[in-house]
């Protein structure tokens, strides 16, 4: 089932969650492990996170390219399969322009279609560190919108190529949204009308980046709905579980610690931090759901254990 439909279908506010693979050579029995914990509060979906390896490109003297890999993921599209398989729930795998050709991104899509996994969250992706070397026969998306009309392409069954008995696909395509805008858009009105682009070339529904304040949430619905974007918007929220994230959360994700939660966090003993964090995303939760957001999605780093605290104590409420 599509994420749209989950969402329409849906009577009261739904709860996802995101995890990131393991690195190659780590255990993909830890993702499943997690997965066991958050399939006990029936979650209508589950985003996997996509990473592009990180490699090095040596030019030979022959012109040609040598590819030296220092770090890779496992297969997003293959962990996918194996949790919807497993466990029967819905999965959304990332798919990402760095590190990727459109001729790769096409055959990822063709892949999926045949495993029956038809949500995908389209993203640019991370820096990657070098601009990879793209053969002459080879295109690329240069920014999550390209990325998106490529998909909506091939759901009007435009490939590529042309290829033989070629169906059009049925991909439900979510976007990502930034509260306290991206970090390189000028502003967040300039943020939001390229959201909107994003929108009208044929994404479903958007997750946004975590906060910790709801009000630049709401306020960027708010702008959202007064811009002419009319898809669910489903705020995503990350538990503070330490000191170090107080610093590490902003810089990397370019988002706003409020006073009060860091001010607390820094005063509390490091054994304290977690139950703190989990008290702050469970009020945000709170106000969230009475505001009626559709969904709330938990992005999870290592382990669910604080996310999970804060279902449970939900639940009790409900």
């Amino acid at each position: 089932m599509k994420v749209i439909e989950l969402l329409d279908r849906a009577t009261e506010t739904l709860i996802s969650y995101e995890i990131i693979p393991p690195k190659r050579g780590g255990s993909v029995g830890e993702i499943m492990e997690i997965v066991e914990e958050l399939i006990a509060f029936e979650p209508p979906f589950i985003d996997m996170t996509s990473h592009s390896a990180q490699v090095q490109y040596e030019e030979r003297p022959d012109g040609t390219w040598r590819r030296i890999v220092k770090r890779k993921r496992p297969g997003t599209l293959g962990l996918c399969a194996a949790i919807r398989g497993r466990f029967g729930v819905e999965t959304v795998p990332h798919l990402l322009c760095r590190g990727f050709t459109r001729e790769e991104t096409e055959d990822a899509l063709i892949e999926l279609n045949y495993l029956g996994i038809h949500n995908v969250m389209a993203l640019r992706g991370d820096d990657i560190g070098f601009d990879k070397p793209i053969p002459r026969n080879r295109s690329r998306n240069e920014h999550a919108i390209d990325l998106v009309r490529q998909i909506a392409e091939m759901n009007r069954g435009h490939y590529l190529e042309e290829l033989i008995d070629a169906a059009p696909t049925d991909f439900c395509v979510g976007v990502a949204g930034y509260p306290e805008k991206h970090f390189e858009a000028p502003n967040l009105k300039w943020d939001i009308l390229n959201l909107k682009k994003k929108v009208d070339a044929g994404a479903h529904y958007v997750t946004t980046q975590m906060f910790y304040d709801n009000r630049h949430f709401f306020r960027f619905v708010d702008l959202c709905r007064e811009a002419g974007i009319t898809v669910p918007i489903i705020p995503g929220l990350k538990v503070l579980t330490s000191k170090r994230q107080l610093r590490a959360l902003p810089s990397r994700f370019h988002v706003e610690v409020p006073e009060e939660l860091a001010a607390e966090i820094e005063a509390a003993p490091d054994a304290e931090a977690p139950k703190i964090g989990a008290a702050w995303a469970l009020r945000q939760c709170e106000e969230l759901m009475d505001a009626g957001a559709p969904c709330i999605h938990f992005y999870i780093m290592q382990t669910a254990r604080h996310v999970k605290g804060v279902v449970e104590a939900l639940r009790k409420m409900a």
